[in-house]
């Protein structure tokens, strides 16, 4: 793949951000529904925090309620990087079977774990620490997720629950180069390289995934350097700014700053924001402000605490509260309490 720098569309920051926001729902949420739902999670949306998941789709679809994971159109499973996510039913082999590795070494452990898994559930449902206990395996139960026979529950309070289902009838390299045009859709402009980062697969999948895909890429000059984009997406990130939401509260490991190295420059330029956000342990969420990221946030039951990184007008305050208080918790009798750390 290949393309000169005269040929590349040229893309500012502003036009980057304001495209992901608006392929990611975050400047007007969605109406609630199905397809709704699966607009909001066509990335997937990582759930390994308690909550994250059900706080991603709230930041982007109206009407989301506690029990809105137990939607039948929603399912989770271990996805990218082997972490809980939650997905459209309908997606679950793109975010399994997109992701089984190419090599034969790899492919037999993920065939030979699923196996196991298989012949000890029996048809029945038990919490991965139980499977894992009786198999005498750990972590490495995970393998078997990228076999598409592997779905999970996980509320955030216990262990998850895990069942084998029937792999659907798609060829793996089908799933991944839809993975790859949902990766690129969400977080595009971007690269083969960031994708198999991203999806926790080979550089030699995630190349090949692109190369399929070439007729219907467009090559970008981003401040990042020479990146892809689908061409369908050209309109939209030529139109640029759009009418940023007042406040999202983005959870831990929100799709929208799901992201490492020079990409993280690109969305949080000043070091010493990055480092607040990006924590070497349990991430914050974001506060997103008018289409930037002006602070962090963290839940403890009712109580929110959010740093803002510099001085908010009463309004923007205001704005962040509103959002804070319609939070899908549990015992929605009790009010959130807003705790500012200044």
């Amino acid at each position: 793949m290949a393309g000169s720098v005269e040929s590349r569309l040229r893309v500012t920051r502003q036009q980057i951000l304001a495209f992901r926001r608006r392929v990611g729902a975050l400047d007007e949420r969605m109406p609630m529904g199905s397809q709704s739902l699966r607009r909001a999670a066509w990335a997937g949306l990582q759930d390994s925090m308690p909550r994250a998941g059900l706080l991603s789709f709230h930041a982007r679809v109206d009407g989301v309620e506690f029990s809105t994971l137990d939607d039948p159109s929603l399912a989770q499973l271990w996805g990218p990087r082997y972490h809980t996510y939650v997905v459209a039913k309908r997606d679950f082999a793109l975010f399994s079977l997109g992701r089984l590795p190419e090599n034969a070494k790899s492919r037999l452990r993920a065939a030979y774990m699923a196996e196991r898994l298989h012949a000890h559930l029996k048809g029945t449902r038990m919490t991965d620490r139980e499977v894992g206990r009786a198999l005498g395996v750990g972590n490495a139960l995970r393998y078997a997720a990228t076999t598409g026979t592997v779905a999970i529950r996980w509320d955030g309070a216990r262990a998850p629950t895990v069942w084998t289902v029937a792999a659907a009838e798609i060829d793996p390299a089908d799933a991944r180069r839809e993975l790859a045009r949902r990766y690129i859709h969400i977080f595009g402009p971007a690269t083969a390289d960031g994708f198999a980062r991203w999806a926790g697969i080979s550089r030699r999948s995630a190349t090949g995934a692109f190369a399929s895909l070439e007729s219907s890429l467009l090559p970008i000059r981003s401040p990042l350097g020479d990146e892809w984009l689908l061409t369908e997406d050209e309109p939209t990130i030529r139109a640029g700014g759009t009418v940023a939401a007042p406040a999202r509260l983005l959870p831990s490991g929100d799709t929208y700053f799901l992201l490492d190295g020079a990409a993280r420059e690109l969305l949080v330029p000043r070091e010493d924001q990055r480092q607040r956000l990006w924590t070497p342990r349990v991430w914050p969420g974001a506060v997103l402000v008018e289409g930037e990221i002006r602070g962090t946030w963290r839940r403890s039951h009712h109580t929110v605490r959010i740093e803002p990184w510099a001085r908010l007008s009463r309004g923007t305050r205001d704005a962040i509260e509103v959002e804070a208080n319609a939070l899908p918790l549990p015992g929605v009798e009790r009010a959130i309490e807003v705790v500012w750390n200044t």
